[in-house]
């Protein structure tokens, strides 16, 4: 067994997956970078060990959303609601007061690029009924689509050790996103977003106006599941995707997605495609990694590079990243207008009633997509 497990970690530091679910091992990663054209594997290491996503988890939550705004169950403008719940939710936050509304279109900006928990969740509990119920969604649309290692519990990607994924999975996402819903592409490399005076929140995916041709998609990162980074880009009409799970450091999965990048456009001719690349079967695979100990220990130093650019994204020491010498471009998101009583009291709006999201309406709104296995 462990002699199997040596050789799918092939370059990994890592020295058994099996014990990396409790924390003892000192350092593991996973990624994988793909052409998204024809799906062709350009790169791949521990593509199937299962991870923590973290806040890559918003990118379902954004799958669902458009899987229902297709089926028009909701539009762009349907006012998100901020629940009790959601303001209770940890940073990263905008922290809206419970009552508080805003369309979809602004919610989704948000959560792209700040990846702001409490939005995240009142979409989820606004889309779905609840957290729970948009959860069973999420699940349903996961399977459907063949990421077949990933099982979510929240809408945020907060961590829970029953919310798991794996870099191939994550990988399937981004794919079908990107060919389902081409439309909505402008929501992945917004540079900023501007929420009234001179608040302007730049994206914290550091590939976006630094990397050449940078267009998505997302950041995540909690303690288990380290510095965690989805990164897209295009070039003379060619996308390459990657995704990096587990850096120890911010400034490390910046500069990581971003040789990769380079490195993948400068590849071609793979046979192995996301359809047909296997895993080895290892069980210690369905242990998910634990990057604890090593990122948020008190002698991690995970955040202790200094090269940082105007806004204070690192991307010092990449040759791939060029410094962003200019403002970030910033779209402006808001609150909806509360109601006043005669007395001038605030109400609460009252939320456009929906009925429970219908699935079957969800699975057939396109007919039948196509799974990546």
């Amino acid at each position: 067994m462990r002699k199997t497990v040596a050789l799918f970690l092939v370059g990994s530091a890592m020295s058994t997956v099996a014990m990396a679910g409790f924390g003892s091992t000192a350092f593991a990663e996973a990624n994988i970078t793909l052409d998204a054209g024809g799906g062709e594997i350009l790169s791949q290491k521990n593509a199937f060990q299962r991870w923590y996503p973290a806040s890559l988890t918003k990118l379902m939550t954004v799958y669902v959303a458009f899987r229902m705004i297709e089926s028009k169950q909701v539009t762009l403008d349907t006012p998100i609601r901020i629940t009790a719940l959601s303001a209770k939710q940890p940073p990263s936050k905008m922290g809206y007061k419970a009552g508080s509304e805003l369309t979809l279109n602004d919610a989704l900006k948000i959560i792209m690029v700040k990846s702001a928990n409490d939005v995240a969740m009142a979409i989820g509990e606004t889309l779905g009924g609840s957290s729970d119920k948009f959860a069973v969604l999420m699940n349903e649309e996961a399977k459907r689509i063949g990421m077949n290692n990933s099982h979510f519990v929240n809408p945020n990607g907060l961590h829970s050790d029953d919310h798991y994924t794996t870099a191939r999975d994550m990988a399937v996402l981004t794919l079908q996103l990107r060919r389902e819903f081409p439309q909505f592409a402008h929501f992945f490399d917004i540079e900023a977003i501007d929420y009234g005076g001179k608040k302007v929140q730049p994206n914290l995916n550091a590939l976006i106006g630094r990397f050449p041709g940078a267009d998505g998609m997302k950041t995540g990162f909690v303690c288990p599941s380290g510095y965690n980074l989805i990164g897209s880009a295009t070039r003379n009409g060619r996308t390459v995707i990657t995704v990096v799970l587990g850096e120890l450091k911010l400034s490390t999965r910046a500069t990581k997605a971003a040789e990769l990048l380079a490195k993948g456009f400068e590849t071609h001719g793979t046979s192995i495609t996301i359809d047909n690349l296997k895993s080895n079967g290892s069980p210690e695979l369905d242990v998910a990694v634990n990057m604890r100990p090593e990122v948020c220990s008190k002698t991690s130093g995970s955040d202790t590079w200094d090269g940082k650019d105007l806004e204070g994204h690192i991307v010092a020491g990449s040759p791939y990243m060029n410094r962003m010498d200019r403002e970030p471009v910033a779209e402006k998101v808001a609150l909806l207008p509360s109601k006043v009583n005669s007395l001038g009291m605030e109400l609460n709006r009252v939320p456009v009633p929906m009925p429970r999201p219908d699935r079957a309406s969800l699975s057939d709104a396109r007919g039948t997509a196509k799974a990546i296995n």
